[in-house]
């Protein structure tokens, strides 16, 4: 699935709260510091346990095996992110500190329930079910992982009790293996983690234009053919040569293990069969499978591809035969047939079609599309499956079996198509693009990683509105869940993965576990600083966006600077240094606009209340040309809208550049750019390969004044004074960053002036993106 751009505008860059003195005061970190936030949660005012190294567990009840091996993977993993060693006691040994008791008559709310008791007698946790277990012993780490927590050292846990079940049954995590590939272990890793949130579905995306991922036996060309593209772009970096395809797929073996380790971890794998649309790979093996009986190549664009399956009988055969793969492979109740973003321009050429469309008695293809899904999710229920798709057909009009469960993305208008599914008398999965599609951006930082507009932050996720708009509470029964999705267009590595789950993936935890009574944001940030601190330890690479500080310089009195720090949710304490060393949480605090002349070079990172460091430093230097200066990601998009941030290529040495680029139109506005005395200007640009897709069509060419085209920079508006003209005949080749300079042709006492600043020619060609512009004496 590809995301719409929606008409949303950010140009004066995400709402960044200033760190006041009275905005970065944090609160005292709760007793328990739990994510997702617990149902009942009763610390007692005084009293707590005493966990220490070689401290003893037990387990108790009858047909414990399932538990037992709970127990031993939380010894494990408490060994190694904080140091404990826990022995495991034989049977009801009376010196063990922690018990874990299943007993299937307790009063237990639910069978993922459970319910910790911490007393004098020790710690307690009592379930009906082993899946109980398994999400009492989370919330049992959490405890032994409280916040300052120094690894080794024994721990005290707060006397009380923890009565604890989830909210909605369906609480997933969207993986997109079709457009980058991840590994069984990277993917082992990953469902570990989202088990440690107490999600449990893992909805996995292996059908895709630009890959087809699972082995199907009887159709070896599926992944002969189309499990490889050709490496376009920066797929030539992780491939080693633009000559080496990239390819990618999973054995019937590694399936099975993947759903082996998942169902150790409570995690249900759905897989998803993206069906019409989403299918040139497989028509890239099968021709016979779509409308023009041709052979395209397998996608290297990203966005919606015009390649569908054909709606005949032998596809159908084909969509049966894959879907009964699926379900020998995959044991799960469910199976998403998708049914997503299908662009119908070659089933409205194809006379045949159209032929078939008036046989069946339809109006138009919408209803042609919803008939061959609904013949893939008859074939599923035939076998006591319960077919998944998306939202599309229904902000279309049409309907679906009212057995189908109804992924819902659109998120526009008050979610109305959630809305729409519900009364039909659909169970809906929440997921709306807006602030559950972890691959969009997460700030307007100029360190941001690459991933489409508009932002999702941290907050945004965690005020996901779950039960829509104007829903009755009849209608918020069928709400059975929340999902988030990460599609992989711009996720090259697994470590791009991590950043953009984590730690989003913490506050969406909370929509599917917690009750709604629980949800409170600042209560929230209060007990992330420990979830941080656990993911470090389990070595994640998650983003600080939500607290990294950020730099706003003005110019001040005597040719000085004015720079004001402020971060996204104004939590936490900014520490500071001026000397280039790194701060520290004994630094000094920010608590007003600083001021400076000279060169300095100002560092900044953020802090929680017990020291914890929130973000990473981030450095600015300061001097006479700062003002004069300016990063790619700081200017707007001549468009007002908000831009993609695009990967560029791995330099030699250092870290890869990202820019802030409006796709297809290669124009940025600099706001009141101090010129007077300017008289030379430099640009850091990269052309980067268009692999847009159906971005194609909304592109801007504009006259080039040369054969390679050139940069231009304007007064005022883009057709205004030209200030100068920077040709990129000996660059348009070139690979990674290069350095375009000009002479500065201003206008008679330029003083302060609104800038334009765009590339010439068809950003189709090669898109040109802008790193930094720079004047100079």
């Amino acid at each position: 699935m590809s995301r719409i751009a929606l008409p949303v505008c950010l140009c004066g860059g995400l709402m960044w709260l200033v760190a006041s003195a009275a905005a970065v005061a944090s609160s005292a970190a709760p007793a328990w510091s739990l994510i997702p936030q617990p149902a009942k949660a009763s610390p007692a005012a005084s009293g707590a346990v005493d966990v220490a190294d070689g401290a003893m567990i037990s387990v108790q009840g009858h047909d414990t095996h399932d538990v037992q091996s709970i127990v031993e993977r939380l010894a494990t993993r408490l060994a190694d992110t904080q140091g404990l060693h826990l022995r495991m006691a034989p049977g009801n040994d009376a010196h063990a500190v922690i018990t874990f008791a299943l007993n299937p008559s307790a009063e237990i709310a639910d069978e993922s329930g459970y319910r910790i008791a911490v007393d004098e007698q020790g710690i307690r946790v009592t379930s009906r079910t082993a899946r109980g277990a398994f999400y009492g012993s989370v919330t049992l780490w959490q405890l032994l992982t409280p916040p300052g927590w120094t690894r080794g050292k024994p721990v005290e846990v707060a006397y009380g009790v923890i009565e604890d079940q989830p909210r909605f049954a369906w609480r997933a995590l969207l993986l997109d293996s079709g457009r980058h590939f991840q590994s069984v272990a990277d993917i082992k890793k990953l469902i570990d983690w989202m088990s440690l949130n107490k999600l449990n579905v893992l909805l996995w995306h292996l059908t895709e234009d630009q890959g087809w991922r699972l082995a199907i036996p009887t159709y070896p060309e599926l992944t002969r053919t189309g499990a490889c593209r050709k490496a376009v772009g920066l797929d030539s970096e992780l491939t080693g040569s633009p000559d080496t395809p990239y390819c990618g797929f999973y054995t019937e073996a590694d399936a099975r293990e993947i759903v082996r380790y998942a169902a150790e971890r409570y995690v249900d794998v759905v897989p998803e069969f993206d069906l019409p649309g989403h299918s040139q790979a497989a028509v890239a093996a099968y021709p016979w499978l779509g409308v023009t009986g041709e052979r395209p190549q397998v996608w290297t664009d990203w966005g919606v591809s015009p390649w569908l399956l054909k709606p005949d009988e032998k596809s159908l055969n084909f969509v049966d035969d894959v879907l009964d793969e699926m379900m020998r492979l995959f044991p799960s109740r469910y199976v998403s047939i998708g049914g997503d973003e299908a662009d119908k321009q070659q089933w409205n050429a194809s006379t045949e079609v159209r032929a078939r469309m008036r046989k069946l008695g339809f109006a138009n293809m919408d209803q042609l599309q919803v008939w061959f899904t609904n013949q893939a999710a008859a074939h599923l229920l035939k076998h006591g499956r319960t077919p998944v798709g998306w939202d599309d057909a229904l902000a279309a009009g049409a309907k679906l079996p009212t057995s189908q469960v109804v992924m819902s993305w659109h998120g526009d208008h008050n979610e109305r198509v959630a809305l729409a599914a519900i009364r039909q008398g659909h169970d809906v999965v929440m997921t709306p693009q807006e602030s559950l599609y972890f691959d969009h951006v997460q700030s307007d930082l100029p360190d941001e990683w690459a991933g489409p507009p508009p932002a999702a932050t941290l907050q945004q996720t965690y005020d996901t509105a779950v039960i829509p708009h104007g829903a009755s509470d009849t209608d918020a029964r069928h709400i059975i869940g929340v999902q988030a999705g990460l599609w992989t267009e711009q996720m090259l590595t697994f470590a791009h993965d991590q950043h953009a789950v984590f730690p989003r993936i913490a506050a969406m935890a909370e929509l599917g576990w917690s009750p709604a009574n629980a949800h409170d944001w600042p209560r929230f940030l209060q007990r992330l600083p420990a979830e941080l601190a656990r993911y470090r330890a389990l070595g994640i690479d998650y983003a600080d966006s939500a607290f990294a500080p950020a730099f706003h310089i003005t110019g001040a009195d005597q040719k000085g600077l004015r720079v004001e720090l402020s971060s996204q949710t104004g939590y936490g304490t900014i520490r500071y240094t001026t000397d280039g060393s790194t701060p520290t949480n004994q630094s000094a605090p920010y608590t007003s606009p600083l001021a400076f002349t000279g060169k300095v070079t100002l560092r900044a990172a953020t802090f929680s209340s017990d020291g914890f460091e929130l973000a990473a430093p981030r450095t600015q230097v300061l001097d006479e040309t700062s003002l004069w200066s300016r990063d790619g990601s700081a200017l707007d998009t001549c468009s007002r809208q908000p831009p993609s941030r695009l990967d560029g290529s791995s330099p030699a040495r250092g870290s890869r550049p990202v820019y802030s680029v409006d796709i297809g139109n290669a124009c940025w506005l600099w706001s009141k750019a101090p010129l007077d005395g300017a008289a030379h200007v430099t640009l850091t640009v990269e052309r980067i390969t268009w692999r847009f897709g159906d971005e194609a069509k909304d592109a801007i060419a504009r006259h080039k004044t040369s054969p390679a085209g050139e940069f231009e920079i304007h007064a005022d508006s883009c057709t205004g004074t030209l200030l100068a003209r920077l040709p990129l005949e000996r660059v348009t080749q070139a690979k990674g960053q290069v350095q375009l300079d000009s002479k500065v042709v201003a206008p008679a006492g330029a003083g302060v002036r609104d800038l334009c600043i765009l590339a010439t020619g068809d950003p189709r060609e090669g898109q040109w993106a802008l790193a930094r512009i720079a004047f100079s004496r």
